[in-house]
C-alpha cells in the first residue's frame, strides 16, 4: 500500500497526549492497518513505534433546506491513527515544511 497517512491531526486532545503520553494522531486512509501506519510512520520520521491504534470515526449527517426543499446528505467516514513511539523519541511535523520564501 502507498503512504496510508493522510495528515496530522491536530488539535487541543492530540497535543495533550503528544506532551503527556508521547503519543501522536494522524488522519490515515480507511483501508489502512496497523502495520501500514506502523511502517509508514517509521519510514517517514525516522523513529521507532511501540504501538499503534486505531479509531474508525462516522462522518455527520448534514441537512440544507433549499428552495426544494430538505437535502440530506452525509460527511464522509474517517480513520485515525494514535501512534506511541519508545522512550525519548519525538516526532518533528514541521520538519518538511519548505522555507520562507520558496512556494
Amino acid at each position: 500500500m502507498k503512504n496510508p497517512l493522510l495528515r496530522p491531526w491536530l488539535t487541543e486532545k492530540s497535543t495533550g497526549l503528544t506532551e503527556q503520553k508521547g503519543q501522536y494522531v494522524f488522519q490515515v486512509k480507511l483501508d489502512a492497518d496497523k502495520i501500514d501506519i506502523r511502517m509508514a510512520v517509521e519510514e517517514k520520521f525516522g523513529v521507532e513505534v511501540k504501538s499503534v491504534r486505531t479509531v474508525n470515526c462516522l462522518g455527520k449527517s448534514r441537512r440544507q433546506y433549499t428552495r426544494k426543499g430538505l437535502i440530506a446528505g452525509k460527511k464522509n467516514d474517517w480513520k485515525k491513527a494514535i501512534v506511541t513511539l519508545r522512550e525519548g523519541q519525538s516526532i518533528d511535523y514541521y520538519s518538511g515544511a519548505a522555507p520562507k520564501g520558496e512556494g
